[in-house]
């Protein structure tokens, strides 16, 4: 069940700014908790979480077809997971480092 808690890593330039201070972002499954989403993440990627934030991200509507009829989507929830000091998750880091 820990496997199905994470969906996949958000990886944006806010959460890339935000892996910089050692945040990390993720879409989890809207039913699980934030002790579901710690024990996940520590057991996935083998790091020590202090602190997780959860946040519920509304469905929004999007335009489809030929007739431009709208669709809703459904609400979603991400969930921002602080690490122990000098721990990181390689996902994160994209590119070279200076």
């Amino acid at each position: 069940m820990q496997q199905d808690v994470i969906i996949r890593p958000l990886i944006t330039e806010q959460a890339t700014k935000k892996a910089e201070k050692g945040k990390f972002t993720f879409h989890v499954e809207i039913g699980a908790n934030k002790t579901a989403i710690k024990k996940a993440i520590e057991k996935s990627f083998l790091v020590h979480v202090t602190d997780v934030a959860t946040i519920i991200v509304k469905g929004r509507t999007k335009r489809t077809g030929m007739r431009r009829t709208e669709k809703k989507l459904s609400p979603w929830k991400k969930a921002v997971v602080t690490l122990k000091k000098d721990e990181k998750i390689d996902l994160f880091h994209v590119g070279v480092d200076k």
